[in-house]
């Protein structure tokens, strides 16, 4: 039997959680990531017209009628993904240190002063 060597758990889909080591691919978006899973999902969802919107104005998921279960059982799930979306950030921000990136032109990238976006990623730098 051939030696199967298993894919590096490296990010995890931002919509399902599922890390690339369990999915065919994983795309890589701006600090987020998506699997062929969710993408063959959002697909189906966008190509089935019962599911479009008839209101003009669209509906934020917190703004839908939920139980106090299903909120709860929500929170990890987004709390995970902001994480990964922060862990990214401090990955990009230490690249672009490493390529000479100074804190004003990282600041200005973040829509921030020098001295803040010093303070929140400098221990990792």
């Amino acid at each position: 039997m051939a030696d199967v060597k298993e894919k590096p758990a490296i990010a995890s889909c931002s919509f399902c959680r599922k890390p690339n080591s369990e999915v065919e691919k994983l795309v890589a978006g701006p600090g987020v990531f998506i699997c062929d899973g969710c993408v063959t999902l959002a697909a189906r969802v966008i190509a089935d017209a019962s599911t479009v919107s008839t209101s003009d104005s669209p509906v934020a998921p917190w703004d839908v009628e939920m139980s106090l279960d299903a909120v709860l059982a929500t929170l990890g799930s987004v709390a995970a993904a902001g994480e990964q979306a922060e862990r990214n950030l401090a990955i990009w921000v230490a690249k672009a240190r490493s390529l000479g990136g100074t804190w004003s032109q990282i600041g200005q990238a973040l829509g921030m002063a020098r001295q803040s976006a010093w303070e929140r990623f400098a221990a990792e730098d």
